[in-house]
């Protein structure tokens, strides 16, 4: 698959645009390259808005910067210290942020052109659970095991805002940042950025889960607005309507779990928000219609893995899913036509 990959990239600023997101076209994913660097799991990841680049965070204290244009590991960078997870590019793609694993519970601004620290944010008194970035500014949000989340500004080690909740939330930012969401103990109360020290101007609350020990593990907006995913530590996601609240499909990767998991595997929209993608303990990724809410496919490596893939990501701008377990996969569509970038 090498080869293919790399004729897919020949031209990465004027592939064609005739290939549309389509159910015949999502199956034909297979993974095209692989990268071995890492000696842990993946943690998290993250595209650049313009798609040109990947970052990755891992168990091993290693940040990857990968080049999504030749298909190349360009950079490794150290967090021995510290640890790293959750991590997130900011509006620059040579400046990330992301929260720490050791040491303490701060979240640290991270140039990733000469790898200094150009700020920390201070105040979590235990380990940060969701960090998400405004698609609007340079202000993000921050939630914790201590109950609490924080919004904060780039431009300033400050905290704008403090918002209390009953257990460990989950948050996102919809995709223009005017409105941010928590979860918090099976509800979803959504707030005005700009006016959020009133409250919430909605709160949606859903049924009481039938696993007493369900948790959810992370929120976000599909890229249109109009729904809101939740996943949880079960396999289970379940997505709801952003506008009245109103449950729609309840997604199952496998079979039911006797326990929850540790290591839950990260779900995430296609750019169109067509489809929702999520990695599972069987190495392979999950493929749903995000309007239907039925599976169109599982794409399985041609090597199978014991590992499960941690974390699952659509490239916003090109044909490319990155998934990572202990290794960081590239997937692109096996065909013999011209792929081609979202318009």
């Amino acid at each position: 698959m090498s080869s293919t990959f790399y004729n897919y990239l020949d031209d990465f600023s004027s592939l064609s645009r005739s290939m549309k997101l389509e159910d015949a076209n999502i199956v034909k994913f297979k993974v095209a390259k692989e990268f071995c660097e890492n000696k842990a799991r993946i943690n998290s990841i993250d595209f650049s808005q313009d798609g040109k680049s990947l970052i990755s965070s891992s168990d091993d204290d290693t940040i990857m910067l990968y080049d999504c244009e030749k298909g190349i590991k360009k950079r490794e960078i150290n967090s021995k210290k510290y640890g790293v997870d959750l991590i997130r590019y900011t509006h620059a793609n040579n400046t990330a942020i992301h929260t720490s694993t050791k040491e303490n519970d701060t979240i640290r601004y991270l140039s990733l052109h000469d790898n200094k620290y150009l700020r920390y944010f201070v105040g979590h008194e235990k380990r940060v659970v969701t960090l998400s970035m405004s698609p609007a500014d340079d202000s993000f949000l921050s939630g914790s095991l201590d109950h609490t989340i924080r919004l904060w500004d780039l431009k300033s080690d400050k905290l704008i805002g403090k918002l209390a909740t009953l257990g460990p939330p989950t948050a996102n930012y919809d995709p223009e940042g005017l409105i941010f969401a928590v979860g918090d103990n099976d509800v979803v109360k959504l707030y005005d950025s700009r006016l959020y020290e009133n409250g919430p101007f909605n709160t949606i609350k859903l049924p009481k889960p039938p696993l007493a020990n369900l948790t959810w593990k992370s929120l976000k907006f599909s890229p249109n607005g109009k729904q809101i995913l939740i996943t949880t530590n079960f396999e289970e996601l379940y997505i709801l309507d952003a506008f009245s609240g109103q449950p729609l499909h309840k997604l199952t990767i496998g079979p039911k779990l006797a326990s929850p998991l540790e290591h839950p595997c990260e779900a995430s929209y296609s750019p169109d928000s067509q489809y929702i993608l999520c990695g599972s303990l069987d190495g392979c990724i999950h493929v749903w219609s995000a309007s239907r809410g039925i599976k169109i496919t599982v794409l399985k490596p041609e090597r199978p893995s014991p590992e499960a893939v941690q974390c699952v990501m659509f490239n916003p701008k090109f044909m490319l899913i990155a998934s990572g377990c202990s290794r960081m996969s590239f997937w692109i569509p096996n065909t013999a036509e011209d792929p081609a970038t979202y318009p």
